[in-house]
């Protein structure tokens, strides 16, 4: 894996702020990967990656998944926010010919999540939400959760997102739904909850 050719690749396909937030994304999964076991050199790739489609055109988005053989689910359709994560898997796998099914699931759940994540799709996830630029309230929360443990964090990110678009009265895809359920098994069984 060529680190450099990823990097320049992501920073001319988004402005500088989004570039920033990629790295930042990329070096916070590198530290976690480290932490839970997971690959390292995946983890620093999927998340220089993850938004490689955040900022292009909706048409260009929706195109990328059509080509990529996904067929959005009537929320997704009408939620065009969550397409930059589809179409940046699809984008991954297609275009730049990374075949590897756990970068592509990582990029493609990191704004929903879902059950049964694998620990690189918690650590992109996770990584998305504390990476070093942001700054809403209850960050600070959430990086220390992250660093003591991944699901803890999860649910707390989980928890803000649902409450929040719930508030907004915008759609919640049935994968956060899942993935919250999942997350409140596994800290059910480790005696966290």
């Amino acid at each position: 894996m060529n680190m450099d050719y990823y990097l320049n690749l992501v920073k001319n396909r988004m402005s500088e702020k989004r570039f920033v937030h990629s790295v930042n994304v990329s070096t916070t999964a590198f530290e976690l990967s480290k932490l839970y076991g997971a690959d390292a050199e995946k983890a620093k790739l999927a998340g220089i990656l993850h938004d490689c489609c955040k900022e292009i055109p909706k048409e260009e988005m929706l195109q990328i998944i059509i080509d990529g053989g996904i067929i959005l689910d009537d929320i997704e359709k009408n939620s065009d926010k969550l397409w930059h994560s589809i179409a940046g898997a699809c984008y991954v796998r297609d275009v730049l010919k990374i075949d590897d099914t756990d970068i592509f699931n990582s990029i493609k759940y990191h704004t929903t999540g879902r059950a049964n994540m694998s620990i690189l799709e918690k650590i992109i996830f996770t990584a998305d939400f504390i990476s070093e630029e942001r700054t809403y309230d209850g960050v600070e929360i959430m990086r220390e959760k992250a660093f003591k443990d991944i699901d803890d964090a999860m649910l707390y990110g989980l928890q803000f997102t649902i409450s929040d678009l719930s508030k907004r009265k915008l759609v919640i895809h049935s994968n956060a739904i899942n993935c919250y359920n999942d997350i409140v098994i596994n800290l059910e069984k480790k005696g966290l909850l």
